[in-house]
Order: C-alpha cells, then sequence, then structure tokens
C-alpha cells in the first residue's frame, strides 16, 4: 500500500469520524497553493473547522501527529485566511489534527483548536 493510499484512507476514516460526530464536510483536500492543501473543511455547529489528517500504518516510527511541524501548520493558516477572504460569513473558525492509526486496529484521535 502506497503512501499516497494510506492518506487516503485515513482522511475517509477521518470524514466518516467526523459526520459521526455531528460535523458537515464542506470541501476535501482544497488546494491553495503548491506548498498548501488543507484535508478537511468542515462545520461545526456555527464554527468553521479546518482539519489536517495524518494517517499511519502503525506508531512504530512515531505518533502521526509528530508529523504536523511549524512549517505545514503556518501554510494551514495561510490556506484558512484564503479561505475566509472568500467565505466572509463564517466569524469563527480553528484548525484541528485528526491522527489515524490503521494497526493493529483502527485508531482515531482528534485534537481541537491545535497552535504551534
Amino acid at each position: 500500500m502506497s503512501n499516497q493510499t494510506i492518506g487516503k484512507n485515513g482522511e475517509e476514516i477521518a470524514k466518516t469520524y467526523l459526520e459521526k460526530n455531528g460535523y458537515k464536510i464542506l470541501e476535501t483536500n482544497k488546494r491553495f497553493s503548491k506548498l498548501c492543501e488543507i484535508d478537511i473543511i468542515a462545520l461545526d455547529r456555527d464554527t468553521l473547522v479546518f482539519v489536517e489528517v495524518k494517517t499511519r500504518k502503525t506508531d512504530i516510527c512515531g505518533h502521526p501527529l509528530e508529523a504536523i511541524t511549524k512549517n505545514k501548520y503556518n501554510h494551514i493558516k495561510q490556506g484558512l485566511f484564503t479561505y475566509l477572504q472568500d467565505n466572509r460569513q463564517y466569524k469563527k473558525y480553528r484548525i484541528d489534527a485528526i491522527s489515524v492509526l490503521l494497526k493493529p486496529n483502527v485508531k482515531v484521535e482528534h485534537l481541537k483548536n491545535i497552535s504551534l
């Protein structure tokens, strides 16, 4: 299974998790530049949520969330502000992170309102 396939599987698992928890998915894989793609943009009641999803087969090489660097976080913020300029109806927003471990059993961890 390629890294790209693993990542897409993780994003689908994260979308399902969010929908089961009352989120409305607005967009997926929204690209703002060569360096900025936001995995999931969703609505949690009246809050716009920008979600970074990190997926790993196992945690042998570290926890998936360890892959969110300060540089990656700053790119997400750039995309977030671009999106808000085009969608001024949203007044509240946050950045969340979801980790997905695939083995031995699927495990989803959701961190709300992250900052670095």
